[in-house]
Order: C-alpha cells, then sequence, then structure tokens
C-alpha cells in the first residue's frame, strides 16, 4: 500500500491552492487525485473573465486561473494522477480509488483534503410539472456544451434560477446568436452578484422577472415552452398570472450542492444548513486529519475565496502532520449563527493555539439595508461593522485578529443589526 503525508481529492481551484500551501509549510509526499483528464475542475468551461482579482491582482478567465495555479504544481514538483476516481475514504484515513493504470488501489494517508466541489441541482429536485422533453439542461451542462464542445443547445431560450452561471449563460447564448426571452427567479432578489446582473442581463437587453418561476413545460419529445408564473409571499404560483413563452431549450440555475458523498461515507459530519461538513479554525473536519476547502464545504461566489480558504486547509493539514498527526484536544467553542445570519464556517474554533487570524465566512437570510455586523463572544464585543447592504448572493468574510480570541471560553455569536 502506497503511503502519502496528504491525499488531496480534486484537483480543481480548491485541490491545488491547497497543495501548494501545503508544499510551503513543508509536506513534501503530496498528491492530488483528480477524476478529469487534466487539472483546473469546472474552471476549465468559464472561458468568461472576473477571477483573480483578490489573488493574482488582474483580471483572468477561468482557465487562464486555473493554469496559475497548475504551473504553481507542477513547478513544486507535486504528483497528480488525473483519470483517477476516488471510490471511498474510511475513518482511519485509507483511500480507495479507481485509476485505468492501476485497477482498484488503496492507498494510505497521513491526512486527506476534501476539495470535491459541487454539482448543479437538476430538474428532478425542482419539481416542476411536465414531460421531460428535449431542450431542458441545467445551466453548467449547456456552458460545457458551448465552450467547450462547441454545440448551441437551442436558439429560444428561458432561463430559471439567476445564479451566476445562470446570468452568465444568458449572456453567452445571445453571443452565440440566440434569443434569451426571460430569466425567472422565484426569490424577490437575485441570487447572483450585481455586477454580474448588469453585465449579463442589463446590457443585453434580457427581463430579469424576481418572484417568478416555471410552473409548466410543455412538449412530448422536444420542448415546445414553458409557462412562468408570478408567486406569493409562500413562493406559490398566483393563479391568473400565467404566461406562455415559446421556447426550445430552458436552463436551469436553480443552486450548486457540496459534491459530499465520499464525506458522509466517511462518517465526517454534515451541517444541514450548507450541506457541507462541519469545521473548525482550520477547516478540519469532524474526523482527525480530514480537511474540507472550497465549494465541497460551502457554496463560494468568488474562486479568490476558494483559493485562500484551500490555502488555510494546507497550511493546517501540514500542521497536523508535522505534530504527529494527532488532533487538537484543546476544548472548542462554538459559532452559532442569528438573527439574519444563515449559517458560519467554521462552526468551531479551538481559541487555545490558533495559528492565526480567523476567518468566519457567512451568508444573510435575506436583503438587509443600513445594518451591522456583529461578532461577540458571549457579550463581550469582538467585531462591529458597518453595512450599507446586504443581500444572500455574496459571501461575506470577517477576520477576527487572534488576539481577540486569546482566553475567550464563551460560545461566539454572529448576527445582523439593522440600524
Amino acid at each position: 500500500m502506497r503511503e502519502f503525508d496528504l491525499v488531496i481529492v480534486g484537483g480543481g481551484p480548491a485541490g491545488m491552492a491547497a497543495a501548494v500551501s501545503a508544499k510551503e509549510h513543508g509536506l513534501e509526499n503530496i498528491v492530488i487525485l483528480e477524476r478529469d483528464s487534466e487539472l483546473g475542475g469546472i474552471l476549465n468551461q468559464c472561458i468568461h473573465n472576473g477571477f483573480g482579482l483578490h489573488t493574482f491582482k488582474e483580471e483572468l478567465t477561468g482557465p487562464e486561473y486555473a493554469e496559475r495555479y497548475a504551473v504553481k504544481v507542477r513547478e513544486m514538483g507535486i504528483p497528480v494522477e488525473t483519470d483517477t476516481m476516488v471510490l471511498d475514504i474510511s475513518a482511519d484515513r485509507v483511500v480507495t480509488i479507481l485509476n485505468r493504470g492501476r485497477g482498484v488501489e488503496e492507498i494510505k494517508a497521513k491526512s486527506v483534503i476534501l476539495a470535491m466541489g459541487c454539482r448543479e441541482r437538476p430538474r428532478g429536485a425542482l419539481n416542476i410539472p411536465g414531460y421531460r422533453p428535449q431542450g431542458v439542461y441545467t445551466a453548467g451542462t449547456a456552458q460545457k456544451l458551448v465552450n467547450c464542445e462547441g454545440y448551441v443547445p437551442g436558439k429560444e431560450v428561458v432561463i430559471l434560477g439567476s445564479g451566476d452561471i445562470g446570468l452568465i449563460m444568458a449572456r453567452r447564448m445571445s453571443l452565440e446568436g440566440a434569443h434569451v426571452a426571460a430569466v425567472a427567479e422565484l426569490m424577490p432578489y437575485s441570487s447572483g452578484l450585481k455586477r454580474n446582473i448588469v453585465q449579463c442581463l442589463d446590457d443585453y437587453g434580457i427581463p430579469l422577472l424576481l418572484s417568478h418561476t416555471v410552473v409548466d413545460i410543455k412538449g412530448k419529445e422536444k420542448l415546445e415552452g414553458v409557462v412562468i408564473a408570478q408567486v406569493d409571499e409562500k413562493n406559490a404560483p398566483i393563479a391568473g398570472t400565467e404566461q406562455f413563452y415559446p421556447c426550445d431549450t430552458l436552463l436551469l440555475s436553480c443552486g450548486l450542492i457540496p459534491e459530499n458523498e465520499l464525506s458522509k461515507n466517511c462518517g465526517v459530519e454534515i451541517d444541514p444548513r450548507t450541506n457541507g461538513p462541519v469545521v473548525d479554525e482550520g477547516l478540519e473536519t469532524s474526523i482527525d486529519g480530514v480537511f474540507a476547502c472550497g465549494n465541497v464545504l460551502h457554496v463560494h461566489d468568488l474562486v479568490d475565496f476558494v483559493s485562500e480558504e484551500a490555502a488555510r486547509a494546507g497550511e493546517s493539514a501540514a500542521a497536523f502532520v508535522k505534530r504527529g498527526c494527532t488532533a487538537d484536544d484543546t476544548a472548542a467553542i462554538k459559532v452559532i449563527p442569528q438573527n439574519g445570519v444563515r449559517y458560519t464556517v467554521p462552526a468551531q474554533i479551538h481559541t487555545a493555539d490558533l495559528l492565526g487570524d480567523v476567518h468566519i465566512r457567512f451568508r444573510v437570510t435575506g436583503v438587509f439595508k443600513n445594518c451591522e455586523i456583529v461578532i461577540k463572544a458571549g457579550e463581550t464585543e469582538l467585531l462591529r461593522r458597518k453595512s450599507r447592504i446586504l443581500v444572500p448572493s455574496e459571501m461575506l468574510d470577517i477576520i477576527i485578529k487572534k488576539d481577540r480570541l486569546a482566553g475567550v471560553s464563551e460560545d461566539i455569536t454572529a448576527a445582523i443589526e439593522e440600524v
């Protein structure tokens, strides 16, 4: 059985950034396992720009951003095994893999970083009535068809969901000569970044229908059109508001789900609010020596945040191996979301022996204007930050200084207070 100090599952932006960081912090025996034939993950099909402004201080396309890290991985001599599917991870960190050349094999890891990314929510999870005709795609599938395979799914398009991939595909389909009739969004606010609404919808005259959803799909063999209706405050369709949109393509951009089947089989505790692992400040899961980062942990809006988070996971994995693969047995305090905060990552913090400042990342439950983000330990205020507007589509990153957490023994709360 081959043995490694660190096995990284996934060769996307999170996996590569974690590998580079672990190497920089002294780990030598590392391997990246990637099921695709090349590194980069989802970035390889994201040919639009807007990546790297935080990490590289310049605007890059997805493939360019991925290539920056792939070059680092190669230059640092970190082994990569592509076309390799991870079948199972045991609680004692034995990883079962399937490789075209080696067949099924078990490898032993002193530490593991989960970086499997996320998947799109399919039509089956949306409960839309109608047949299953040709012409219904997830937005990511359509993106791969257009950008990587050179196929245009259709010419008359409706998009359900205003997630960032859906917004970007509205622009992409327009550039390919298709007509995007509308983007329907169930919520009263968009689930995508403001810049994407402006650049991908407003600039192309594509209407965004808030508080609307698809209530019927017409067509048996091929898609003929969809019926869109307005919804009330309980997201129930309002009778009499139905409108038929003829189309040959329906793209679904209705959310992303962390890819955690391996995590669950391993026994990792999953947070029902994020559908990702419960982690501490070092991104270690409930299983000693198993860490998680990137979209498998919680869905990010910027890949730059993925890379920063993955670098912390790599540093933490290196520290775990260097201290003899023993867990931090100091008491952990909880981080509890309250009053408008939907979840927090991390969910707990070991304050006794911090490696550095602590990042608390979260999303809010709705739109808040003229408010303050308040972080407290018991009644002691650790941080208060004013904000003009907070929206669910943007992930917040709050940094608590290491010295502010020294000696803290009460649970920490994160809340939104309206001014």
